[in-house]
């Protein structure tokens, strides 16, 4: 008798790395070789595809929010789904000060408008950290460029 298994890209892409060679084999044929050798930011384009990541229906994880910060709030949101999908399970560990957290920097000053500036790297002994910063700065590089419209939204009235 033969059992039929149903398994998301984001579960596949969570045990591909510890599979069996045989269990390895079988998820690259279901879907393809390239799916398990991309890098995450070839992987994730959209807010969409860092839902499908991390197994979450894009309808509905981000919380109703109205009011004049409704938009502010489900960006927020939105931006924490997408940290947490870039940073493939990395979380910032706010006690190693020598641990670098990185986060993209935008210029918002009189007469420039909102426009990236450039990447920082920062380390930090606080206790309470942001969820919005990336284990790289080619990450954070990459999150202020694809998901300038999130950010713009978070930061602006």
């Amino acid at each position: 008798m033969s059992e039929t298994l149903k398994i998301t890209k984001a579960n596949a892409l969570k045990l591909f790395p510890t599979a069996s060679g045989e269990f390895k084999q079988m998820l690259i044929d279901t879907f393809g070789e390239q799916f398990f050798s991309q890098k995450i930011t070839d992987r994730i384009k959209t807010f969409k595809d860092a839902c499908e990541a991390l197994g979450l229906n894009p309808d509905q994880c981000v919380p109703e929010a109205t009011g004049p910060d409704g938009g502010a709030i489900q960006a927020y949101a939105m931006m924490f789904i997408i940290a947490r999908a870039l940073n493939e399970g990395w979380q910032p560990d706010w006690n190693n000060s020598s641990q670098y957290k990185y986060y993209p920097w935008f210029d918002m000053r009189s007469g420039v408008g909102f426009s990236r500036s450039f990447c920082d790297g920062s380390h930090s002994g606080t206790t309470v950290g942001s969820r919005l910063c990336f284990k790289s700065r080619e990450l954070a590089e990459y999150a202020g460029n694809q998901f300038e419209d999130i950010y713009k939204a978070m930061f602006t009235f």
